[in-house]
């Protein structure tokens, strides 16, 4: 006897005999004014049976395919595959199943079914990700890779959206997307409600309402339910329907031709009025929201019957008899044959190997080595045309703000597909100063004031890097990278893995922090918790100290950026940007000569900066603590003690082999580090050189494990020049 627990195999039962009897559901919908072709509808029900054997299968090998999230219910998504282009790039839902077989059959030599049967199965012959996820995902077809995206993924979408615009008016030769595209992006309704969709919703409205383009399709795929939580009635429509510069259209999934008809409708319009659309798409979950969740649980068994009586698939089967003249029997006939498709290749795909190792798991965590090369070096007439006010501030030694901002300018006449954008960056060059004047030379289009919202931010860098730029974005403030932080975790990060490498994520995301700031107090402007990107894999955490460094170091950084589409995060020390002096008033020795990158100074990914040659103290910092240490340095050797100073500048990786080897004829090592003692770089550290096994003497000094106060209390918890000096006196002791 069938259990009532069995929802897969009541739905396929239920399919064979309602359609063998002809006892379809009534139409919920008017219907389009004019009916898709018959072999268009025979096409799409295909895909949609095609995407049903899939999750039926899935639900019923246990232990032999992953992560079964199934798609039925939401097929209906094939219609807006059939309404876009192939290179419409799509963000998708992770039920857009149907979506991505239809698109795969529309561009031709691709195997949809064996591919997701791939998927499905974590094989290593997955073509997206090598068997790493099952991800929605083809890179033939302009589908980056999403897998258990809530919202994170609607950032990126606006910002590639808004690439389209920007690339358009450059006329960027490194654009990917053709410059008439549309963006497209699905999610659930419950989705919609996160705060990350809110803010992405509100980022393209915000655009649109001031004419800039934004041709993006926000799918909005509504079951009524978000795992266990049901959507209010009507909440959809009435949050979405009279939004300022969203068009709102609405559709049923479950009927094909009204799907044509409101995906039609919503593409057409993106694309020739260049504005953002709200499409609200009626779909049914079936089969509860995962192959773990007993739906039963939490649903009583009247609506989960009544969701079932909607199946889409019994929907299309009626259109196919009243539009394409099919029996009943044919449709069911056609539905089994794709079953035994379906089977013979999951039996396949289940053969097929699987990573094995750890090193095949992380081979595609980094992007690939030299896969666009950088530009050449502009003449020398451009720059100094570039430069001409600049002159006199050229010639004399300049701040670490200040280099910054030069390098700046110097990379994006080099860099035509560099773009620098943030909170306040543009008019006023940021709080600091920094992008000072790069406006004027550059135009609105390369440098330009975002609204303020660093997930937006964040997420135009990632959607901006699918279409051929390399973004550079400022995040005003370290502390308040944190409520956007996964959209570097989540999504920049992953972007190479879950794509065996064939997507990238350029970008150099410049964040202001790190402690010791005057004037600004408290933690939201003096934040050390860096420990939330140094544990990411794959990305990298570039730190200069001083103003002869950072020029070469930002080079770099762009560099791995454009080549090997890096995500690259470039931490500028707030304390130290208009720092002149070191040990004196007027000393001037923290500033330095700008150097241009014709002069040959180039500072490798993973160098290490030395000062002094001493062997009997090593001091191994970085940012402020490197400016501590050495303003502290006299005072030690004035005590006799022999001492050199590595400045890490390369926070995460670290490149332990070469720390290693900096200090191994030192008898002492003395950490410095100004972030916390707990999960801060200084126990990274200890764990190198501890695994070494050097014998030298190894101790730190750290910030303490509290949050930043105002004022002069600061210093308090965090090392000082002094505090230095002592612990250095005490491990050579």
């Amino acid at each position: 006897m069938r259990s009532m627990f069995d929802r897969p195999t009541i739905l396929d039962a239920a399919f064979l005999r309602r359609v063998a009897a002809h006892d379809f559901p009534a139409p919920r919908s008017k219907g389009a004014a004019e009916v898709a072709a018959p072999h268009l509808l025979v096409d799409l029900f295909d895909t949609q049976t095609m995407n049903r054997h899939l999750d039926l299968w899935a639900r019923r090998s246990k232990g032999k395919t992953f992560y079964s999230i199934g798609s039925s219910g939401h097929e209906g998504t094939a219609a807006m595959a059939a309404a876009t282009r192939a290179t419409d790039m799509a963000f998708l839902h992770y039920r857009d199943g149907a979506f991505l077989i239809q698109r795969k059959k529309q561009v031709g030599g691709l195997t949809p079914l064996y591919d997701m049967a791939l998927s499905f199965a974590a094989s290593a012959d997955d073509p997206i990700s090598g068997g790493r996820h099952k991800v929605l995902g083809c890179a033939h077809t302009f589908v980056p890779p999403q897998t258990s995206t809530i919202a994170s993924h609607l950032p990126k979408a606006v910002g590639a959206a808004h690439s389209l615009g920007l690339a358009r008016r450059l006329q960027l030769d490194d654009a990917v997307l053709p410059h008439d595209s549309i963006i497209l992006c699905s999610f659930g309704d419950a989705s919609a409600n996160h705060s990350t969709s809110q803010g992405a919703f509100n980022a393209a409205c915000w655009a649109a309402y001031q004419h800039l383009p934004m041709p993006i399709v926000f799918l909005c795929e509504d079951n009524g339910i978000g795992i266990s939580v049901r959507t209010p009635g009507g909440w959809i429509a009435a949050n979405f329907a009279h939004r300022p510069a969203l068009k709102y259209i609405a559709c049923d999934g479950a009927d094909l031709n009204d799907a044509l008809r409101g995906c039609h409708e919503a593409v057409a319009y993106a694309r020739a009025r260049r504005r953002p659309v709200f499409l609200h798409m009626q779909t049914v979950r079936l089969m509860g929201h995962a192959g773990a969740d007993v739906e039963l649980s939490y649903a009583p068994i009247a609506q989960i019957e009544a969701a079932e009586a909607q199946d889409p698939l019994l929907h299309s089967a009626r259109i196919l008899h009243e539009q394409a003249g099919m029996s009943g029997a044919e449709i069911v006939a056609r539905y089994e044959d794709m079953r035994a498709r379906v089977d013979r290749v999951a039996l396949d795909a289940l053969a097929k190997p699987r990573l094995v190792t750890a090193q095949e798991v992380m081979a595609s965590i980094l992007p690939e080595e030299g896969a666009k090369p950088s530009p050449p070096l502009p003449d020398m007439a451009a720059r100094e045309a570039l430069f001409a006010k600049d002159a006199r501030n050229l010639s004399k030694p300049v701040t670490l703000a200040k280099s910054i901002n030069f390098a700046l300018a110097d990379i994006m006449l080099q860099y035509p597909n560099v773009a620098v954008f943030g909170e306040d960056v543009a008019r006023k060059g940021g709080v600091y100063g920094v992008t000072q004047g790069l406006q004027e030379k550059f135009g609105a289009a390369r440098v330009f004031d975002t609204l303020l919202d660093e997930q937006t931010i964040l997420g135009l860098a990632i959607g901006m890097g699918h279409n051929g730029f390399v973004p550079i974005p400022e995040i005003q403030f370290l502390a308040y990278l944190h409520n956007a932080e996964d959209q570097i975790r989540g999504e920049a990060a992953t972007l190479s893995f879950f794509s065996n490498r064939q997507y990238r994520n350029p970008m150099v995301v410049r964040i202001a922090g790190l402690p010791y700031q005057k004037g600004f107090g408290g933690h939201f402007h003096n934040d050390n918790s860096i420990a939330v990107l140094t544990d990411i894999p794959g990305i990298i955490v570039a730190c200069p100290s001083n103003a002869a460094d950072a020029p070469a170091m930002l080079r770099e950084c762009v560099r791995l950026a454009h080549e090997d589409g890096r995500v690259v995060i470039f931490l500028e020390p707030i304390a130290l940007y208009h720092t002149t002096d070191l040990h004196g008033a007027d000393d001037g020795a923290w500033s330095a000569e700008y150097t241009a990158q014709t002069d040959g100074r180039d500072i490798g990914f993973g160098a290490l900066g030395q000062f002094g040659n001493g062997t009997e103290l090593a001091i191994i910092t970085y940012g402020n603590g490197y400016y501590l240490s050495r303003q502290a340095a006299p005072e030690l050797e004035a005590l006799g003690i022999k001492l050199r100073i590595i400045d890490l500048r390369w926070l995460h990786p670290l490149n332990a082999d070469a720390i290693v080897a900096a200090v191994a004829d030192c008898s002492n090592i003395l950490i410095v580090d100004e972030s916390r003692r707990s999960g801060s770089l200084s126990e990274k550290l200890m764990t190198i050189l501890t695994e070494a096994s050097r014998g030298n003497a190894v101790s730190r000094i750290t910030a303490e494990d509290c949050f930043i106060p105002l004022g002069p209390a600061a210093e308090l918890v965090l090392p000082s020049k002094q505090s230095i000096v002592e612990a250095a006196k005490a491990a050579v002791a």
